[in-house]
């Protein structure tokens, strides 16, 4: 391996396990780049994203810009005379100039086998629609959205029960290994890019907050992918006398009841569904600590006959 110089572009906890893998590998990383620390916690202080934090406790020259609009940005850039820029879950749109400004150009890790899954939310999207597969492909960036050239790809099976956590840790983990061997390859010439086919694009737009609220007409095997996919944020939702109710856990149960949808058919929170019943395990009322509905029942009252709203 022949150490490159680099631009680590990311933000969110899923990039950082690739900053520290190539910094590990014995790559220079000349600067990061990371979206604006923001307010966060109780008294809303300005908290530099995890990449940022990462960069800092190594050492590395961070940017934050708020986008690459403005001339100096990308002369900034570019002046860094790069190998290569590796962007990860970056969260901004980067002109052709600074893409074309590396040497061996910008290369981007993405959570899904692309072209499914292109844009902002593939792990939670894929889990949302029952996938049976999921992989990290490693792309030669272009002005579109997350359709470049393919440099790699690793698949993975995926679990019936897998959930947006532990698939977001596995993924992460999977690009930040690829990364390291895929930009070897780069550099020694052994990769022939390949264009994304056309065929299964699909996009994986942003989730919206309100997509956690349960619609309980439909199957219980969709709210179960819909808990295990926006678990812990943004959270999946019902309403109770007033209390947005948070679901953290379910099992999906048969139901030979014929009951309304939203149903509760018993004091153990089992609800109908469009198909099927779920068996809700775990929940938290508003103000209130994330407990086992056993314990949240003992104070509480849903009684069984209830009809739930969404």
């Amino acid at each position: 391996m022949s150490a490159l110089r680099l631009i680590f572009m990311g933000t969110p906890d899923f990039s950082v396990p690739v900053l520290e893998r190539l910094i590990a590998a014995g790559h220079d990383i000349v600067c990061v780049y990371s979206q604006p620390p923001r307010p966060a916690g109780r008294g809303q202080k300005q908290t530099p994203t995890p990449v940022h934090a990462c960069a800092e406790r190594h050492g590395i020259e961070v940017r934050t810009p708020k986008s690459f609009a403005a001339d100096d940005v990308r002369r900034d850039f570019l002046s860094l005379n790069a190998d290569a820029a590796v962007v990860v879950a970056y969260g901004l749109i980067l002109p052709k100039l600074v893409l074309a400004g590396p040497r061996l150009g910008c290369i981007n890790i993405h959570a899904s086998l692309l072209p499914r899954w292109r844009g902002a939310a593939p792990i939670q999207r894929a889990i949302m629609a029952g996938d049976t597969q999921s992989g990290i492909t490693i792309m030669q960036m272009d002005e579109g959205l997350d359709t470049g050239d393919i440099l790699a790809m690793e698949k993975i099976e995926l679990p019936p029960d897998i959930t947006a956590t532990e698939l977001h840790d596995q993924l992460s983990t999977i690009g930040a290994d690829l990364i390291v061997a895929t930009l070897d390859d780069v550099a020694a010439e052994r990769i022939t890019p390949l264009s994304q086919p056309s065929a299964g694009a699909i996009y994986a737009a942003k989730i919206d907050k309100a997509e956690g609220r349960i619609d309980w007409r439909k199957p219980a095997s969709a709210i179960d992918r819909l808990v295990r996919a926006l678990t812990p944020w943004p959270g999946v939702w019902f309403v109770h006398d007033g209390e947005r109710i948070k679901i953290f856990n379910l099992s999906v149960v048969d139901d030979g009841s014929g009951a309304k949808p939203g149903t509760v058919l018993d004091n153990h929170l089992k609800i109908a569904c469009g198909d099927g019943a779920v068996v809700i395990n775990e929940l938290q009322r508003p103000g209130k600590k994330r407990a086992a509905s056993a314990e949240v029942l003992r104070g509480y009252t849903i009684a069984a006959g209830t009809l739930l709203a969404g």
